[in-house]
């Protein structure tokens, strides 16, 4: 088996139909299957894929169980030699994963890799390849510092906005809306961490990918729409703001906190709560949920 399709669903029914009739419009030269994990989806996904789409290999979780512990019930049961962790709410324009698997094949260094993701109006979706994210990155991405400074590389690391679109580059993190995994890598680092209910499990895979020695890659030979916050975040909204917080809480005390002062830990863990606040009440007012 060459590649492992693994999709994680929750209420996204027509987004997924979308998602999988794509892949048979563009279906790739490997030898692949498909694996999904619904997390108790109301909408009647379990049937639409019963009816359309038999030869998917189904695993239906009781409850809401997330991302990450989803990601390793596939994980586990996956037989190809590279998985692609794979959105619901993707759409295949052109075969994208004969060409990334092809190049990961001929670079036996990269663990990791992603190709051009795009939005839904066709521009490129910068946060799908990314920095580490440490409190310099994130103050200049969501302040907007970047954009006053655009000459600084720490202040716009979290983009890393000075890496051409079309450009093969090594980078720090990509996105799991489409991220393709050597099965050696896997072996090596281990299953997703599942502290992480979502959100930020892909960063943290990645540096600990890099840690062990993987590169991480971003391979624009191809490219895939992800129309974003369709797969199971726009099904939870409250949920979705609170776990984003909580992930990136545990991932900025499980790698970096170390490396500052308590004070500014101390500073920064109040910015977290501050933003958390600020986004709730955002959605609170919003005219649509």
């Amino acid at each position: 088996m060459d590649l492992s399709i693994c999709i994680i669903t929750l209420n996204a029914r027509e987004y997924l139909r979308a998602c999988l009739e794509s892949i048979q419009r563009h279906s790739p030269a490997l030898n692949y299957e498909i694996i999904i994990a619904d997390n108790a989806s109301t909408d009647g996904t379990a049937e639409m894929l019963a009816q359309n789409f038999p030869q998917v290999r189904l695993i239906q979780n009781e409850e809401n169980l997330g991302f990450t512990q989803p990601v390793n019930q596939m994980l586990a049961v996956a037989q190809g030699d590279f998985f692609v962790l794979l959105n619901p709410d993707t759409q295949l324009v052109e075969d994208v994963f004969t060409p990334l698997v092809a190049y990961l094949r001929a670079n036996p260094e990269v663990g990791i890799a992603i190709p051009k993701v795009l939005n839904a109006d066709g521009s490129f979706q910068a946060q799908s390849r990314r920095g580490e994210a440490r409190p310099v990155e994130v103050f200049g991405y969501f302040l907007g510092l970047g954009k006053l400074f655009p000459h600084s590389r720490k202040l716009n690391g979290y983009l890393q906005s000075w890496l051409p679109e079309d450009e093969i580059a090594e980078v720090k993190a990509v996105s799991g809306s489409c991220m393709f995994i050597r099965r050696e890598t896997w072996q090596q680092v281990g299953a997703f961490d599942e502290q992480f209910f979502a959100y930020q499990e892909d960063s943290d895979y990645c540096l600990r990918a890099r840690q062990a020695g993987w590169k991480v890659m971003y391979v624009p030979l191809a490219k895939i729409v992800h129309y974003g916050g369709q797969g199971g975040s726009n099904a939870q909204p409250v949920q979705s703001i609170y776990q984003w917080h909580r992930s990136y809480y545990l991932y900025y005390r499980k790698h970096f906190a170390k490396d500052y002062f308590f004070l500014f830990n101390w500073f920064y863990y109040l910015a977290m709560v501050l933003k958390l606040a600020l986004a709730l009440l955002v959605n609170l007012f919003k005219p649509h949920k």
